[in-house]
């Protein structure tokens, strides 16, 4: 495993102690990332160094700890900028990566389907572009032809342009998968839509698999899901319900990762409901909330369609959720506590606005059963010799449509939003 040291700098407005559990958290990418951390450093500074972040002084300090401890990667937990870093790796002597590399590193090697792989790429590659130096000639062989080179251009122009070249390729392919992902989408309206969003290992996949059966990889350690997972809802509800799990936030997440995946979190803006799951347990559950909330404000989701579950409450004692929001649950996915609670709130959410009907459609009525099967969401019909009787959630605003059709009363009236 690789030698690395973890560095991080304490600026004004952030306190000593805040600034060791990011740099804790950073450890943790690292070793999700196969290195082990040797040494972990933290710079105070009133502000960044233009050239160096933080100061040739504290460089040669973490040059001399890398010889010490044998590390071949140095990794800082802030973004720096291509002269930065070119700047520190020669006081250092060995690699220097920021946050951004290695979280894009991670996804790298989490990347699975096609789409997964085709994002990472496409963030890597933006990541790359304005650091390519002249030790990136390999990318040359990818090039080869007559006209591929011009007159006078310089082995790092022709590096950049075919980045360039790739990134515009990506692009054509993540509009195409996008595209299919837009058809799933519309094949999914009749149904009721539960995104799960939030932190990076607070139990989402776990959730995911208590409310549908499922069997999504639920372990513990950081990005485990980078591809959104669909799946029927386990229990009865009043509509078809979709539950989909997606990709988890993080402090600091690349903003040519947060674009490149902007389709994979599309899922949660289109859900007619959003499960905003924070770890309860954590320490810095308030601060992780923020971050959900602020990814969740970019995407345009509305608060009032969020949800916010306070999972793995089965390792805390004292209630960690601090009221805010009217409608919050806390669960432990992995035991199953307060599950069936948020199961309820969940229905609750799909009755609103409309009602569970029973209507009985006589068989030459073909169109009132084709208006039906548009404007609402059968969820079981049974033909007898002279109608079919459906059983459907109706919007409020067509409940009139259908009234004279149906059986005496609605087999469950809720509220109107």
């Amino acid at each position: 495993m690789e030698k690395v040291i973890a560095v991080g700098l304490v600026l004004p407005d952030l306190t000593y102690n805040v600034a060791e559990e990011h740099l804790e958290e950073l450890t943790k990418l690292i070793e999700t990332a196969g290195g082990t951390v040797v040494e972990r450093v933290l710079a105070k500074r009133p502000r960044p160094d233009p050239a160096h972040f933080v100061g040739s002084g504290k460089a040669e300090e973490i040059n001399q700890l890398a010889m010490a401890f044998d590390a071949t990667l140095v990794v800082f937990d802030d973004d720096l900028s291509p002269a930065q870093a070119r700047n520190l790796e020669k006081i250092i002597g060995v690699k220097v990566i920021d946050r951004s590399g290695l979280i894009l590193a991670i996804f790298a090697g989490r990347a699975r389907s096609r789409e997964a792989r085709t994002q990472v790429e496409l963030a890597q590659l933006e990541y790359m572009l304005p650091r390519l130096t002249k030790q990136w000639t390999h990318l040359s062989r990818q090039a080869g032809g007559i006209g591929t080179r011009g007159v006078g251009e310089t082995q790092l122009e022709t590096d950049r342009r075919i980045v360039r070249t790739r990134i515009s390729r990506l692009k054509e392919d993540l509009g195409k998968i996008e595209q299919t992902r837009e058809t799933q989408r519309k094949a999914r309206q009749a149904a009721f839509t539960v995104a799960i969003v939030g932190y990076t290992n607070a139990g989402k996949s776990t959730l995911f698999n208590r409310l549908t059966h499922g069997t999504a990889d639920a372990v513990d350690r950081l990005f485990a899901t980078l591809d959104a997972k669909s799946q029927k809802a386990a229990f009865e509800m009043p509509r078809d319900t979709v539950i989909i799990d997606t990709v988890g936030f993080i402090r600091k997440l690349p903003h040519d990762l947060v674009a490149s995946f902007r389709s994979t979190m599309e899922e949660a803006v289109a859900a007619d409901l959003v499960l905003h799951v924070m770890d309860g347990s954590h320490p810095q559950v308030s601060e992780q909330r923020e971050i959900g909330d602020e990814v969740l404000a970019d995407l345009g989701i509305d608060p009032e369609r969020v949800i916010e579950v306070f999972n793995k409450v089965d390792l805390v004692e004292q209630d960690v959720s601090h009221e805010r929001r009217s409608e919050r649950v806390r669960v432990s996915a992995l035991t199953g506590k307060g599950i069936e609670a948020l199961v309820d709130v969940i229905r609750g959410r799909e009755r609103e606005g409309g009602s569970v009907m029973q209507i009985e459609i006589p068989h030459e009525d073909s169109r009132t059963a084709a208006r039906l099967h548009e404007l609402a969401d059968v969820l079981d019909q049974t033909v007898t010799d002279h109608v079919t009787i459906f059983k459907a959630w109706v919007p409020q605003h067509a409940v009139h449509l259908f009234a004279s059709y149906s059986a005496e009363k609605s087999l469950g009236r809720a509220k109107v939003s």
